[in-house]
């Protein structure tokens, strides 16, 4: 994307097409008429600060990207945005290392908008002991790590439909937040291969199609099946802490919950 050199018209309109609605419906949602919308969008006027801060909220626009419509239309970014390690965050952070620490002894992780891994549990980092080394460097992507082929992929039971929940999920990310990032990454995880295992991947014996895609894992304790959830800050004005998701894995069964009992 070229946004930070776009007009401020030129971004509203993107952002009215990446959600799908015409000028009429915006105009409708947002309360002002569909002619003052044109004229936002062609350029012929110029929107106040608080119409860009209307229109934006009205088109869900991720706070980072609020912040860029405001610098286009000549105002000064609204949303602060800070270090997760700032100490304007340190509650937050706090906040991040309970929800970690209180779901043990089952997997928990925090990520970043693309994914990078920001802290996890020690559960989820026992998960991850095996895959190979250079998945593991500074900045590790949880989505690359688990469907690399050196990664978790090969201990993925259910590997085909965990890959297609993953790029599906991607694909409904792009699309809100336009990020090119997450596009090249989706692009990277498609192109891989499907490893095969050496070992038979024993048949699902609870049917979970009518529920939700359980990540399904093979483990020394035997099969392991988790059903995950996913926490944000809904009211987070920090840029930063807006971008963070917490994801939860709950196990699916008793015999995965005595497992990772055990591994505590």
């Amino acid at each position: 994307m070229s946004q930070h050199h776009d007009s401020v018209g030129t971004l509203l309109r993107q952002w009215r097409q990446r959600r799908r609605l015409s000028q009429l419906g915006l105009a409708v949602e947002a309360e002002i008429s569909q002619r003052h919308l044109s004229f936002l969008e062609s350029g012929r006027s110029q929107p106040s600060r608080k119409m860009v801060m209307q229109l934006t909220e009205t088109l869900a626009v991720p706070l980072r990207d609020r912040n860029v419509i405001l610098t286009a239309a000549g105002y000064a970014a609204h949303f602060p945005q800070h270090p997760l390690d700032a100490p304007e965050l340190h509650a937050a952070r706090a906040v991040i290392d309970r929800i970690l620490q209180g779901h043990l002894p089952h997997p928990a992780l925090a990520v970043n908008r693309h994914w990078t891994l920001l802290s996890a549990n020690t559960a989820a980092n026992a998960l991850m002991v095996g895959v190979a080394p250079h998945l593991l460097n500074r900045d590790v992507n949880v989505l690359r790590l688990s469907l690399h082929p050196e990664g978790l992929a090969p201990r993925i039971l259910n590997l085909g439909e965990w890959r297609g929940h993953v790029l599906a999920r991607l694909g409904h990310e792009i699309e809100r937040s336009a990020d090119p990032k997450l596009a090249a990454l989706r692009e990277e995880l498609s192109g891989y291969s499907t490893p095969t295992s050496d070992r038979p991947r024993p048949p699902d014996p609870k049917p979970h199609q009518d529920i939700a895609i359980p990540l399904r894992l093979r483990s020394d304790a035997g099969p392991l099946s988790f059903l995950s959830t996913t926490t944000v800050f809904g009211t987070a004005v920090d840029v930063t802490l807006s971008e963070v998701t917490i994801e939860a894995f709950f196990p699916m069964d008793a015999e995965t919950a005595q497992a990772m009992a055990g591994m505590d």
